[in-house]
């Protein structure tokens, strides 16, 4: 039986949400809701989604700057927003803090569930693209962002992900810690040394102890 796709919701009026929710589990799908944008961040944090159906004005962060921020940490899940703004200059801006969709409310549930399909049929085929050994029984698809085991997809945290593409990126170099800091963690975020083991412990469990090499108080080193 196929996996599940895994939703995201971030709507703070709950009934709607309840709404939104119960209608695509029906139809097949798991959602994970959201109320608020602090709660938003840390669950995009902590999980990886098939597509992100998000509102706007939430308390806390709103949308925009939550997927604005979200897609800097590396998540490239497709992404949705639902709204009531309905301005040209709220659609551009939807856009550029990268949506693939917008949806003003009020809408049909129907109409949300074609969007949602067609965005990740799309996406599906975006990620059958051309796969690069990483090591023995592992690629990595650069056009999806997806990596395989042995033909299985593999989850990895959305900082994980942007560490691996970074090592791919320059295969046999070594990278410095502070490189790798200011590649993974945000201007507003404080880097953690001892979280950046935990991504390279997480990455050696998938692609092999080997091929990620440490280089004593400076850096780290990927072997192509």
């Amino acid at each position: 039986m196929p996996a599940k796709n895994r939703l995201f919701l971030l709507e703070d009026d709950t009934n709607l949400a309840e709404t939104v929710g119960d209608f695509l589990e029906e139809e097949g799908f798991d959602v994970d809701i959201a109320y608020g944008g602090e709660e938003a961040e840390d669950m995009l944090y902590e999980k990886h989604y098939d597509l992100l159906l998000l509102d706007v004005n939430v308390p806390g962060k709103n949308g925009f700057s939550l997927l604005k921020e979200a897609r800097e940490r590396g998540v490239d899940s497709p992404a949705i927003f639902i709204t009531s703004l309905n301005s040209i200059e709220n659609l551009e801006e939807g856009y550029k803090s990268g949506a693939d969709d917008y949806i003003r409310k009020p809408f049909a549930l129907k109409e949300l569930l074609l969007r949602i399909s067609t965005l990740l049929k799309r996406n599906f085929t975006h990620r059958e693209g051309e796969r690069v050994k990483v090591a023995p029984g592992v690629e990595f698809d650069s056009v999806g962002s997806t990596l395989y085991k042995n033909g299985a997809p593999v989850t990895l945290q959305p900082k994980e992900m942007a560490l691996l593409k970074l090592f791919l990126s320059h295969q046999g170099e070594v990278l410095t810690h502070e490189t790798i800091y200011d590649h993974l963690w945000n201007f507003d975020e404080t880097p953690s040394e001892s979280a950046l083991r935990t991504y390279i412990k997480n990455l050696r469990k998938v692609i092999g102890k080997d091929k990620i090499v440490s280089i004593k108080r400076y850096g780290y080193k990927y072997l192509p």
